[in-house]
């Protein structure tokens, strides 16, 4: 038998039945299959290793000669034959399957893939675990290529939109201006294993060593909007203008990631943009674009993109969706891409992770210097090795070694892994391609000591449909008591009223009044208060979610919502991440409810207070968080400002953010535009005044009100026309 390190050789099985041992053939079939389960639990328990990538060479190996050796079996039936190969073809598509899970595998099933000498030695111990003891043929021929059938996909789409723009743009050629070769120069490097050093050196550096490239000299003080920028958002812009095009934009949450990222690639004009995003936010996406680059359109991606403008500048997937757009969104000639949340790309196992990696490889094919954004909040010390999907993302290495921009930084230091110097050398290399990283007591002169941030959802599925159906009920019922008063006023009982826009105003607020009044009385049907609550219970697993990111990111975070059944179900989503938390209700005894909150505040593993906004609203302190969700709205602002002070308050060392989840196109989002209005909190931090403006009751009235007119608006004739 050859050792490891003599010239490869191919192993020809001997006879039917082993003539050592005297075990049936079929035996292989049996332990190859053990073979490729044991594979799949390696992959399911972690990352791919250099054993789990032997295995699976071996056993792949395999499947190619016995499937060649039974369809040139003679001494056996057709049918035998037949089913004996059917087992085959099972296994073979489960390894196929398998592979899917990482490109690395992929690469193996390739027909040119070089086998290397473990593999053929683990192929050969996996045939003696079969009874069966090769046969060695001295020689450097191949293996026939492999047949393993192809791994199922997904059904992909290409919205109509889409087709249209492609048709508009048929000869959409790819920028070639300034192109640099990405495979790296002959180096004294080119001998060493990199990336492993690279990883440690980041986790061997000091408390001093830099975790932010140098950033030029703002020059940009507002964006196209009128928006003035904070300092720490304008370096990062001014260096987009300067030429760079790789941002690890790793900044702590709060501190304007997204526009920093619009206005990036405003500077690079990198249009088409593609943005990547958790579902969470990508309504926001469209928000802040609108806010920060006006003259550029956006559109989201939702379910089949039956709904997108192929036309737009800026084009908003989520994670959840990429599978069956990948296709034309590879050859949409998008010239920059955006990741946010950019560790839920960091398992390159994962099928999203595969996605993003082929998207931004199409894209720097097509594009020469083409703008690539990653953002994330999740400090870059934590567990390093996550971050080398991020890195392939931006085209500073590939699977294996650093690419040309890197190796290059590398080897003008003139050091090797072996020197002293190369690690603190090699971690400056790395940051200097773009990655960028500050904390809020870093800028905590560029922002607000307490700042409100909205966060718009939209409410997808059923939830959602049976949420705008029942708005579309309450003003349809509004309508009918408003069309009613108008028909006892024209009979003479009521004095009519001045008429604006074709709207009686003053009888709008009288409909309204009434609604109110029996929205505190009926326990049945849906008013403002009934849709209010179903519209927190909607919200409740899209705002645990975006918590849960946020603790993952900055620590620990204090999670408001106004009802019980809201709370519960937050709570649950935690406990499905494996998020700790601690809950203070209004039922608690003194005890429990003081326990909670010293978990909250004294053990580092519990990352969420989940409190009730009407009993943690006050009397607490819980300084310990600087972030804080709102998952339900107020009735008012003062109520709004008392569960941020539970925060923002004495002993508070960074400043404070709220972030607002709210239910974009439904009264949710009407509410929080009045309550802003009543206190002035728009677009600016808090002025710490506990004065009320207004009462809940005035919000109530005043949301039924707008509803009310939008619809005798948008109906095809008033009633008094």
């Amino acid at each position: 038998m050859a050792r490891r390190g003599q010239p490869q050789t191919r192993a020809r099985r001997s006879a039917p039945r082993d003539r050592g041992r005297g075990r049936e053939r079929g035996d292989v079939m049996s332990v190859l299959a053990h073979s490729v389960r044991e594979v799949e639990t390696a992959l399911r328990s972690g990352r791919v290793t250099p054993a789990t990538r032997t295995k699976f060479q071996a056993v792949a190996l395999l499947l190619r000669e016995e499937r060649a050796r039974l369809r040139a079996e003679e001494n056996s039936s057709d049918a035998r034959r037949a089913e004996r190969l059917k087992r085959l073809d099972h296994t073979a598509k489960t390894l196929a399957m398998t592979a899917v899970r990482d490109p690395a595998l992929l690469a193996l099933l390739a027909e040119d893939a070089v086998v290397s000498d473990e593999a053929r030695s683990l192929a050969r111990d996996v045939l003696r675990t079969a009874g069966i003891e090769p046969a060695i043929e001295t020689g450097t021929d191949e293996a026939p290529p492999v047949e393993v059938p192809a791994a199922p996909t997904k059904p992909r789409v290409v919205p109509q939109s889409v087709v249209s723009r492609q048709m508009a743009n048929p000869f959409l050629a790819p920028d070639f201006s300034a192109a640099r070769p990405n495979a790296p120069r002959p180096t004294p490097l080119a001998g060493w294993e990199l990336l492993g050093p690279l990883l440690r050196s980041f986790e061997r550096a000091g408390g001093g060593a830099p975790a932010c490239m140098p950033l030029p000299a703002p020059s940009l003080r507002r964006a196209p909007g009128g928006r003035e920028l904070m300092p720490h958002q304008a370096r990062l812009v001014a260096a987009a203008q300067a030429g760079h095009r790789t941002f690890l934009l790793a900044d702590e949450p709060g501190l304007g990631k997204t526009a920093q990222a619009l206005l990036a690639a405003e500077a690079a004009n990198a249009y088409p943009l593609l943005v990547v995003v958790p579902n969470v936010v990508k309504t926001n996406w469209v928000r802040e674009a609108g806010l920060w680059t006006p003259r550029r359109s956006a559109t989201v991606i939702h379910g089949n993109g039956d709904s997108i403008d192929g036309f737009a500048d800026i084009v908003v997937v989520n994670y959840e969706v990429l599978d069956r757009h990948v296709g034309w969104l590879g050859d949409f000639g998008f010239r920059g891409m955006v990741v946010d949340e950019a560790h839920f790309i960091k398992n390159k196992a994962s099928q999203r992770s595969q996605h993003v990696l082929e998207l931004s490889e199409r894209i720097r094919s097509f594009t020469a210097r083409p703008l690539l954004m990653a953002l994330t909040g999740t400090p870059l010390i934590n567990d390093i090795e996550d971050f080398l999907a991020i890195w392939q993302f931006l085209g500073w290495i590939d699977g294996t070694k650093p690419l040309a921009d890197l190796m290059d930084a590398l080897t003008e230091t003139g050091l090797t892994p072996a020197d002293p110097g190369f690690y603190a050398a090699a971690r400056s290399c790395v940051v200097d391609l773009g990655i960028v990283r500050r904390r809020k007591v870093d800028v905590a002169a560029d922002i607000p000591a307490r700042r409100i941030a909205d966060l718009p959802v939209e409410l997808d599925g059923p939830a959602g449909r049976s949420i705008r159906a029942a708005e579309r009920d309450l003003a349809r019922r509004m309508m009918a008591r408003y069309s009613a008063a108008l028909a006892t006023r024209r009979s003479g009982a009521v004095v009519e009223s001045p008429i604006d826009d074709g709207i009686d105003h003053d009888l709008v607020r009288r409909v309204a009044r009434w609604e109110q009044k029996d929205a505190t009385t009926s326990t049945t049907g849906d008013n403002v208060f009934s849709m209010m609550r179903r519209i927190g219970q909607a919200k409740a697993g899209l705002a645990a979610d975006y918590a849960a990111q946020l603790a993952r990111s900055a620590g620990k975070v204090v999670f408001f919502a106004k009802h019980v059944d809201v709370m519960d179900a937050a709570e649950e989503t935690f406990t499905k991440q494996g998020v700790r938390f601690s809950s203070i209700r209004g039922d608690q005894t003194p005890t429990v409810r003081q326990r909670n909150i010293d978990a909250f505040v004294n053990d580092p593993d519990v990352a969420v207070a989940v409190c009730s906004l009407t009993a943690a609203g006050v009397g607490l302190n819980l300084q310990v968080a600087s972030n804080i969700v709102l998952a339900e709205l107020s009735w008012t602002a003062a109520e709004q400002t008392q569960a941020i002070d539970r925060s923002h308050r004495i002993g508070q060392t960074e400043p404070v953010t709220a972030w607002r989840i709210i239910a974009a196109q439904t009264i949710d989002a009407r509410i929080a535009e009045l309550i802003d209005n009543k206190a002035g909190l728009a677009a600016q931090a808090l002025d710490g005044s506990e004065e009320e403006v207004g009462s809940s009751a005035d919000v109530q009235h005043q949301a039924l009100v707008a509803l009310l007119t939008d619809a005798l608006s948008a109906a095809p004739t008033h009633p008094e026309r």
